[in-house]
């Protein structure tokens, strides 16, 4: 059964936020209610934040603020119509004339209007109200006035209430910050560690393994089985090492002017055997801003899977391009090849996820881009190309 909550508890939870009931008046809405008094012509004003219980003046203007019983408070009796409410003389109208504002219990207010606070959200939460000892009227331009200035009131409201929240976020966000720094720093140790711990006796195994193939006595049966065991070693230490450098890269960035067609023209000559019988086309490039060692990460990465992932018995065709969109440099890598499959592009991007196993790899290269990129305030992503092949894709801040 779903419990439905009372316009009071309602009211009470909205005025609680705002957090004015305990504290000093605020210079803020003191200055509103004294443009209140001066707008109407009366020397006294108040904003009142009216609970289930009490109505509290949070701001006044020649008189001290106080808090008195709900019942008794003029406001009481017309603050939730959401009208404003003008009585130029209390004591000749029966909804006031016996609230002991009025009959001179607590005061003699004579000249009364009231203008209504409601939240955005449409909670009645309290009153402008500006009043006087003697009768008074209010004209049409102030009348408008008064009404404004009650607009203005919640406006500080929810300014400083918003002010708050958005402390809170940033306090948050600075702290989500530094866990991932220390998030960071401790993966890169820890990949360090058991790099090391992991090479060493790769090595031992790699040393014996290659003895052994020394041996020319040795049982021609144990050729295949030696031959296994020299490329799972092989593969052993490329995954150690693409682990290292998934862990290093999108920590912390260098930030400086990276030509980006330089970095193409470095990928293209260390990739060289790679791109042996490829077709390479490379579009004109921009010149962004970025860790040039980590972006230049980026771009192999990419042209190297382009490279590898070809339709069978057909040489790798990769086109290279970028464009502006926005905000944002959108650098792209398209080749012909196998293609992913829709529901596959956004897995590739996990550590350790492979889609086509025919072509060695260890699942972390994409991985490794997407690290770099968001770290630098980017996105990455597959798209088809238009030959039916990948086309990769990375977006970064101008």
């Amino acid at each position: 059964m779903t419990s439905v909550i009372s316009p009071d508890r309602a009211r009470v939870a909205h005025i609680a936020q705002y957090q004015v009931l305990t504290n000093p008046p605020r210079r803020d809405l003191v200055a509103l209610a004294d443009v209140a008094a001066q707008v109407a012509g009366v020397p006294m004003a108040t904003i009142n934040l009216i609970t289930d219980t009490e109505q509290h003046q949070v701001a006044t203007v020649g008189f001290e603020p106080s808090i008195c019983a709900r019942e008794d408070s003029m406001c009481n009796a017309v603050f939730q119509h959401g009208e404003p409410v003008v009585v130029p003389d209390a004591r000749e109208d029966p909804r006031f004339r016996d609230n002991p504002f009025v009959n001179g219990a607590i005061g003699q207010v004579r000249f009364y209007a009231t203008y209504p606070l409601s939240t955005p959200q449409g909670f009645p939460i309290g009153t402008l109200c500006v009043f006087d000892e003697v009768p008074r009227a209010l004209n049409d331009h102030q009348r408008q006035a008064l009404a404004s200035l009650a607009e203005r009131v919640v406006d500080l409201l929810e300014l400083e209430l918003r002010s708050r929240e958005l402390d809170v976020t940033v306090a948050d966000l600075c702290r989500a910050q530094e866990e991932l720094r220390r998030s960071n720093e401790a993966l890169t140790a820890f990949a360090g560690q058991v790099s090391h711990d992991l090479s060493n006796p790769l090595a031992a195994v790699a040393m014996a393994l290659e003895l052994l193939e020394l041996d020319q006595d040795r049982d021609p049966r144990a050729s295949g089985l030696l031959s296994r065991a020299m490329n799972g070693v092989r593969r052993m230490r490329l995954l150690i090492e693409d682990l290292l450098a998934f862990a290093r890269l999108g920590g912390e960035l260098v930030r400086v002017q990276v030509d980006l067609a330089r970095v193409v023209n470095d990928v293209r000559d260390d990739l060289a055997a790679a791109l042996g019988g490829a077709t390479v086309e490379v579009g004109e490039l921009p010149v962004v801003v970025g860790d040039p060692v980590q972006l230049r990460a980026v771009v192999q990465n990419l042209v190297a899977n382009a490279a590898k992932f070809t339709r069978p018995d057909e040489p790798a065709h990769i086109a290279i391009s970028a464009r502006r969109d926005g905000d944002c440099w959108r650098i792209e890598v398209g080749d012909r090849g196998t293609g992913i499959p829709v529901d596959q592009r956004h897995r590739v991007f996990e550590p350790l996820a492979r889609v086509d196993t025919s072509v060695e790899g260890s699942g972390i290269g994409l991985a490794t881009c997407r690290r770099v990129v968001e770290a630098h305030g980017g996105r990455i992503g597959l798209d088809e190309s238009p030959s039916g092949g990948t086309c990769a894709w990375f977006e970064l801040p101008v």
